[in-house]
């Protein structure tokens, strides 16, 4: 993994992370709560399917019993049971419910259709039966008891279908719960690396600074010390500091080699002031002798010439290093 050396880089890795966790957590729980609330609604649908087993049931015995014929309710109740198992099978786009989402409800559904189609038998057997003029009480009583019996198988399994769809929901709800929890610590930690990045760009800008400060204090130029950062610097931390080694290495190498040659001028300058006096003291000697002395006085103004050349560029040398030094205070006031 390539590690971000960038002070940019870094603040954008960690902007990039903490928006893009920060999206994932709200569009998540948007999508999931909207799921929640269309599983409420399927819940509901497959509860009121429990209660209408019951209210057929109830229908059929009450009407058995007080020898009735109307067949209102019942068949109403039959009607809603019907379109309620179709909008679980298949779903319904207009509310916004999508078919069975597991294998293990799908299943399910499928089992209350055989129930149904079963009781559902019954009850339309029942309703001819008790509609006849011809009594046929023995069929009668054994269509109620068939019905009765069907009821109940039909009932648990409705009732397993609603518990199978709860369990569904709160499974999602568990789900959000557990990615806010998951997102939360994530975005602690996240917020614990941003803290420890920021320190450690601080840290870094910090002896930065402090050497800064340092040379713009220090008085004394001849010897000025590189600035050496941690490896894990940023880069433009590390760019800025090239920079600057740059520069101080120019001037430690300009000071070192004007101060080598005022050194060297200064002791041939010596030398020269040697052969001068000793060139005195020879023409005092032979001051009688012309021809020697022709030659010697033009020795003695080429001495003297070269004498004055040395000290010219000593005297260069010396406004060099002047120059240098008005550089380097210019460049400390400057900073100040």
């Amino acid at each position: 993994m390539i590690k971000p050396n960038k002070i940019s880089t870094k603040i954008k890795l960690i902007g990039a992370l903490l928006i893009f966790l920060m999206a994932s957590v709200i569009v998540t729980t948007i999508y999931l709560n909207q799921q929640n609330i269309k599983d409420a609604l399927v819940i509901n649908i497959a509860g009121k399917q429990r209660m209408l087993t019951q209210k057929i049931a109830k229908n059929i015995f009450y009407t058995y019993y007080n020898s009735t014929q109307d067949f209102y309710e019942l068949n109403s109740a039959c009607d809603e049971f019907i379109n309620g198992l179709n909008t679980l099978k298949h779903g319904d786009h207009d509310k916004g419910i999508l078919v069975a989402p597991t294998d293990e409800i799908s299943n399910q559904l499928v089992e209350v259709s055989k129930l149904w189609d079963k009781f559902y038998e019954d009850v339309q057997n029942f309703k001819l039966l008790s509609s006849s003029d011809v009594k046929k009480t023995e069929e009668l009583e054994s269509t109620v008891a068939s019905i009765y019996r069907h009821n109940t198988i039909l009932l648990d399994n409705v009732d397993k279908l609603v518990t199978m769809y709860t369990n569904h929901s709160e499974d999602k709800t568990n789900f959000i719960k557990s990615f806010q929890y998951s997102s939360g610590a994530i975005l602690f930690l996240l917020f614990i690396y941003s803290l420890m990045q920021l320190k450690a760009i601080e840290s870094h800008v910090d002896s930065f600074m402090q050497y800064s400060k340092m040379l713009v204090d220090n008085e004394d130029i001849s010897n000025l010390t590189p600035i050496k950062l941690e490896a894990e610097s940023e880069s433009e931390i590390v760019e800025v500091s090239d920079t600057i080694n740059c520069f101080i290495n120019k001037i430690n190498s300009a000071v070192g080699y004007s101060n080598e040659a005022l050194l060297q001028s200064q002791k041939a300058s010596s030398k020269l002031e040697e052969l001068t006096d000793e060139f005195d003291t020879i023409l005092v000697e032979l001051k009688d002798k012309s021809l020697a002395s022709k030659h010697l006085n033009n020795s003695e103004d080429m001495v003297i010439e070269s004498t004055e050349e040395l000290i010219n560029s000593t005297k260069k040398l010396t406004n060099l290093k002047k120059e240098l030094d008005k550089l380097i205070k210019s460049c400390q006031e400057l900073k100040s």
